[in-house]
């Protein structure tokens, strides 16, 4: 049934569109306007129409898409993303010489007619069929905003985008009862509103913000009359009248705008003949669009901020449904990134690795305590020509990244914590002889046991020899050593202290059940490890990391708050157990394999690794108040980094303190300056008694010294000519190894040093 009046009756506007709509429009304003040879022939228009009446009378206005745009923690922006470049504005901040120019031209009587304008189809009817074309057309500004809400509507879809704009008369008259129900609904002036903020106006430009700020820079309350001019004229053709590329035909076309406005007596003709002389006045904007505009670096953190988007339930029941929001765009999304830490990153990673060398490196920041990621960068930048990817080597593979890299000796803390945190005294000793088989069986989880015959591993240095204590062993980064205490403690205890500290495999699979674990052969990314250490960092509290910190959404004229996932923080280990490993881990950067990544008086702590075969070398490290991670290595995991430039410097070996440290160093050094230098809780870890005419290779295993206590001088190479520089450290059969990529399932060449 027709809307009815509350009095009874159509409304004289509903009396004459049913009567143009059902006799007229459907047969002769439709042949003589969209279809001018029928129009010659006759009035009548064959083909099913649906009765005027039985027509749907309320259209479903879908919200405007507009740009989203992605800030930083203090406010400053990183990006805008969108499907559509518009940004909607209230009528009040549109310029009057804007409003009367695209009425002017578009729909003159547009404050005198209704739905549509009888006198207008007349006088188009008559010079349509005069010409035998389409001189002219009767669409009123109103029928417009109907049919470029059906566009809107569509989205991308091309199949919806064709019916939307097809030239049917059951089409137009669908058009024509919407416009009726706009009418009464909405009024002139939101009409006019509603219009100019959804009327494409080239150049990617989406309303009459988007178009002034593209072509002119400016907002679209300061346009001035011939600019207000050009961007109406545009609209009916935006290809064809396009000034970026054709200014002489823009030129035209704004000219016939000025001419039409001055007989509607919108400006006088002395003004319309001043602004025909002016210049078109472009100051053009280029379009700036997604991730891969971002500043500082930031792409791989905006597309990251998308994924948690796009994959969180708390923004939407289903992906479809996120994806849906996220491509309406309106929202302005507050992020955790720390600018000036950014920066840092940015800057050290130019520094070190050039785009263009074999290998790559990431790097990642994230706050101790609270979750918040920092930072995030790479070399590699964010783009799709060469030497660019679109892969963010930072993050686990849901989340646009790769399969991950072995972490190497950098996982050897998280064992040395689930020992600690089980009972086990940091004084613990272990025979560690230079070389060795794995121990069988090793107790694993559910009850089962790990069983491997005749496999062996070696430390670095054939004089490595034991007994050793955790604290020379995590300096000297014993391999036999590790292995040996997680053949005691079980395999179950490392992964569950893993999973509390929210380490995980990069491709989402679980964590071999297998002691070589310990050596840190599991593929893993930098922001995981830079979280995992976050840990120790913050006394054994753990926090989910998070990148978000606030969503606005505009909808229309309101702007509502949308809820974003926060971190969980739980503990996953004793403050004693945290300070325990701070301390180990402390003076790598002072007198270890890790005096390159020392922050001078801040106090920091960390770990080296360097992988079998070198593939991956890592720094992970951290102080109180901020962790990073930075791993350099081949992507696919194809190329060796012996005999091999990287940043413009020759390297016959690369390891973990001497390409990875200096990266650390150099981003963590800006992101900390000027932010307070708070120290650890050290604990006291007394050397062991040690018999100096002791035979190196048999050494004890009882390991009952006890101790409350002590603090190591570092992590460092050991032996007698060992230096500071670590090399991997043991080698297994390349045929039995499960190596990155593959699953990783069993005992494999993982990292060292």
């Amino acid at each position: 049934m027709p809307k009815k009046r509350s009095g009874g009756g159509l409304s004289p506007t509903q009396q004459a569109a049913k009567f143009l709509g059902v006799s007229v429009l459907a047969g002769a304003v439709m042949a003589g306007l969209a279809l001018p040879a029928v129009g010659a022939l006759g009035l009548a228009a064959k083909g099913t129409v649906e009765s005027f009446d039985e027509l749907p009378v309320n259209m479903k206005t879908p919200p405007l898409s507009q740009r989203t745009t992605i800030l930083d923690a203090q406010g400053g922006q990183i990006a805008t993303v969108y499907s559509r470049d518009r940004t909607v504005v209230d009528l009040k901040d549109i310029s009057p010489y804007m409003q009367k120019a695209i009425i002017a031209i578009e729909d003159s009587r547009f404050y005198q007619h209704g739905a549509i304008d009888l006198k207008g189809v007349l006088r188009a009817l008559n010079r349509n069929a005069q010409s035998g074309g389409v001189a002219e057309g009767a669409s009123t500004l109103t029928q417009q905003y109907v049919k470029n809400v059906f566009v809107e509507e569509a989205g991308d879809d091309p199949t919806k985008v064709a019916q939307a704009t097809q030239q049917t008369i059951g089409r137009k008259i669908q058009e024509l009862k919407y416009a009726i129900q706009v009418e009464e609904e909405l009024g002139k002036k939101k009409i006019l509103e509603n219009y100019l903020n959804i009327t494409f106006f080239g150049q990617q430009a989406y309303g009459v913000e988007a178009a002034a700020r593209r072509y002119f820079s400016k907002s679209a309350k300061d346009l001035t009359i011939p600019e207000a001019a050009l961007l109406a004229g545009i609209v009916q053709s935006p290809s064809r009248y396009d000034p970026v590329n054709d200014e002489t035909e823009a030129t035209k076309r704004r000219n016939i705008v000025l001419r039409r406005m001055a007989e509607v007596g919108d400006i006088s003709r002395a003004e319309a003949e001043k602004a025909k002389k002016a210049p078109l006045g472009l100051k053009v904007s280029k379009p700036k669009n997604g991730c891969i505009t971002a500043v500082s670096g930031a792409g791989f953190f905006c597309d990251y901020v998308r994924e948690v988007f796009l994959n969180d339930p708390v923004f939407g029941r289903t992906k479809k449904d996120r994806a849906k929001i996220w491509n309406q765009g309106g929202l302005t999304i507050r992020t955790t990134l720390d600018p000036q830490a950014q920066q840092a990153v940015g800057d050290s990673v130019r520094e070190h690795v050039n785009k263009s060398d074999e290998v790559a490196t990431a790097a990642t920041i994230v706050e101790p305590g609270t979750g918040n990621i920092l930072a995030m960068g790479q070399s590699r930048p964010y783009g799709f020509r060469k030497n660019e990817t679109q892969i963010n080597l930072s993050v686990d593979q849901s989340m646009g990244g790769g399969a991950g890299y072995q972490p190497g000796s950098t996982f050897k803390p998280i064992v040395a914590a689930a020992a600690i945190e089980g009972g086990m005294a940091p004084t613990k000793s272990y025979s560690s002889p230079y070389e060795m088989e794995y121990p069988n069986p090793v107790r694993a989880c559910d009850g089962k046991t790990w069983n491997e015959q005749g496999v062996k591993l070696t430390n670095e240095n054939e004089d490595e020899v034991g007994p050793y204590a955790m604290k020379e062993a995590t300096a000297k980064s014993v391999n036999t050593y590790y292995v040996q205490l997680i053949s005691d403690i079980g395999i179950c205890p490392v992964t569950e202290m893993a999973a509390k500290m929210g380490v995980q495999r990069a491709d989402g699979g679980k964590l071999a059940q297998a002691p070589s674990i310990a050596l840190g052969t599991q593929e893993m990314s930098p922001l995981t490890m830079a979280n995992g250490y976050a840990t120790f960092a913050a006394r054994g509290m753990h926090c989910t990391p998070i990148a978000i910190k606030s969503i606005s959404r505009r909808v229309g004229e309101k702007t509502q708050s949308l809820e974003v996932p926060k971190s969980t923080c739980s503990r996953a280990m004793s403050e004693q157990t945290a300070d325990t490993i701070n301390t180990l881990l402390k003076g790598v950067v002072e007198d270890g394999t890790g005096t390159q990544a020392g922050l001078g008086s801040r106090q920091s702590a960390g770990k080296t690794g360097t992988t079998d075969f070198r593939y991956a070398a890592w720094f992970v490290g951290y102080t109180p108040n901020m962790a990073g991670a930075v791993w350099v290595g081949d992507p696919t995991h194809k190329r060796r980094m012996v005999d091999i430039s990287i940043g413009g410097r020759w390297h016959p070996k690369v390891y973990g303190g001497e390409v990875p440290g200096p990266i650390w160093r150099d981003m963590m050094s800006g992101a900390l300056d000027g932010k307070p230098a708070p120290n650890f809780n050290i604990i006291h870890i007394p050397d062991p008694e040690k018999d100096e005419d002791k035979d190196k290779g048999g050494g004890r295993s009882d390991g009952d010294d006890k101790g409350d206590g002590g603090f190591i001088g570092g992590l460092t190479n050991g032996g007698g000519n060992g230096g500071t520089v670590p090399t991997p450290t043991f080698s297994i059969p390349e045929g039995w190894i499960q190596g990155q990529g593959n699953g990783g399932n069993g005992n494999g060449n993982g990292g060292r040093r």
